[in-house]
């Protein structure tokens, strides 16, 4: 009778437990209902490749597009791929026209768009954009204005990193204001050091001191860079690390707490800090590293609530040791080489969790991500190698691109007859190649670059061969002091022989494969 009783309160306790699981299911799914909302109308506040990049992800889905364009671009591409498209920054300066947030707003309001995507550049990682976004009741695509604002300040973001358990680099807790605590610092640490800046990236504000007697003159120089690209000249000093790798990991989080990683991208062909070729996944990295890098940016973008994509970016030295640097939180450039790898589309997630979808529902858990083969991007641009990469305009009198199979081309004023502008970045394409291995992508690159035939401006074209033909690139080994050890990659001869050679040498380790 004790056992009956018993089983009979067993069963009530079992049946009550029951009913708070599924009570609480249900409203964990009411949660989740009452969070998703469809996107009916995508506005881009952005130009270029990356407008149409973003185009095509909302067409792809059912989602109308609006374009904005500044009075300089009437004629570009991205106007005429949208939907809709709209006149902003009526008689301001080419690139102020894309940061004049009132007109940005003020078009989204009047013409229903429900979400905003900022790409990358301009406003992307400006966090009172994201607001201006919210309180005018039109979603951002991207984090939420206090993650954004927390990332776009990198002392900020370190403090973060630490509280997370994420190494940094040793540097300044806080922007410095004045020369001599740049000074206090270097007296620390010993040079090399560097100055970022604080409120900024890409390169800009960005000056290494090897020796104190160059400390005052790029001091100045980079608080004037920081001031004329970000309107704030505030600078913070790191000791610099000689020759490391620069390698990134890309992260997608949702509004309920998941959040995942697609692996690493290598970006250490770098020229002045800028990127130039980036490959996923890094080569010749050792596991252990990868499992360390992964780890910590999924625990750093779970330490803030980390919502929608972004990168976390770090150094490697030469002893396997990686830094936190930076986080950016946007779509980064070369996302394409994720894709390629992962096979996972980075727009179509960031439209379907600022929807509300959870990663989960999208198919999207750690365990499903795989990496498949190897992906190269390169970036061509309208820049003269031979007369220091100095930026060439005018219109394109012929073009004819490299294509066909593992080459995937995004790319906006690529086209006969296209005018080259000089007011804005000098991106032309962004050539991505995909292949088994790092010979088999880089066999295809060459092979695409090769068939380029651009005729009315220059193009880094030949610059970007040597760099593929390079032993040092083909056996994984770059570091971001790459381009600037390597004088021979401005020899800038015809390129056919060349190409021929590399493809030959290329196919060689094919045959081998």
């Amino acid at each position: 009778m004790l056992l009956q009783v018993g089983g009979k309160r067993s069963a009530l306790g079992l049946l009550a437990i029951r009913r708070v699981w599924s009570m609480s299911r249900s409203a964990h799914t009411a949660s989740q209902t009452l969070e998703y909302k469809p996107i009916k109308k995508v506005m881009v506040a952005n130009r270029g490749e990356i407008a149409i990049r973003v185009f095509r992800a909302c067409t792809e889905l059912g989602i109308r597009t609006v374009a904005v364009y500044s009075e300089q671009d009437t004629g570009q591409m991205h106007r005429q791929k949208a939907d809709e498209a709209y006149l902003i920054g009526k008689g301001l300066p080419p690139v102020a026209a894309y940061l004049h947030i009132p007109d940005i707003i003020k078009v989204a309001k009047e013409n229903d768009v429900d979400a905003i995507h900022p790409g990358y550049g301009f406003l992307s990682e400006r966090a009172d954009f994201a607001q201006a976004c919210v309180d005018a009741g039109v979603r951002f695509i991207g984090p939420t204005p206090d993650v954004v604002r927390k990332m776009g300040d990198k002392v900020e973001a370190r403090a973060i990193a630490t509280s997370a358990g994420v190494p940094v680099v040793p540097g300044t807790d806080a922007p410095i204001s004045s020369l001599q605590e740049a000074q206090e610092f270097s007296n620390s640490y010993g040079f090399p050091i560097i100055f970022k800046a604080a409120y900024g990236g890409g390169g800009r504000g960005m000056r290494v001191v090897r020796e104190y007697e160059e400390l005052e003159e790029n001091y100045q120089r980079a608080y004037s860079e920081a001031l004329a690209a970000f309107g704030n000249g505030a600078l913070f000093v790191e000791k610099f690390i000689e020759k490391p790798r620069h390698i990134e990991v890309q992260i997608l989080g949702d509004k309920y707490g998941n959040v995942i990683h697609l692996y690493e991208r290598d970006c250490s062909i770098q020229r002045r800090h800028q990127k130039v070729v980036e490959i996923a996944p890094a080569t010749q990295l050792d596991p252990h590293l990868r499992d360390r890098l992964t780890a910590d940016s999924v625990n750093l973008a779970r330490q803030v609530s980390y919502e929608n994509a972004g990168t976390v970016e770090f150094l490697v030295d030469k002893h396997g040791k990686h830094y936190f640097i930076e986080v950016n939180s946007r779509l980064q450039v070369e996302h394409t080489v994720t894709e390629e790898i992962t096979d996972v589309d980075l727009v179509h997630a960031q439209l379907r969790v600022c929807e509300g979808r959870s990663l989960p529902e999208l198919g999207l858990k750690q365990d499903k991500i795989r990496i498949n083969g190897y992906a190269i991007q390169c970036r061509v641009t309208t820049e003269d190698p031979a007369r220091g990469f100095q930026p060439d305009t005018g219109r394109l009198e012929v073009f004819r691109s490299g294509e066909g199979m593992g080459i995937r081309l995004d790319s906006a004023s690529a086209f006969q007859g296209a005018v080259i502008s000089p007011h804005y970045d000098s991106l032309l394409v962004k050539v991505i190649a995909s292949g088994k291995d790092l010979p088999a992508a880089s066999a295809k690159m060459s092979r695409a670059l090769a068939e380029f035939r651009v005729r009315g401006v220059k193009t880094n074209i030949p610059f970007l061969q040597n760099v593929l033909s390079n032993n040092q690139f083909l056996n994984g080994t770059v570091d971001t002091q790459f381009i600037d050890e390597n004088q021979d990659l401005f020899n800038l001869k015809p390129v056919q022989n060349r190409a021929q050679k590399l493809l030959h040498y290329l196919g060689n380790l094919l045959l081998n494969n």
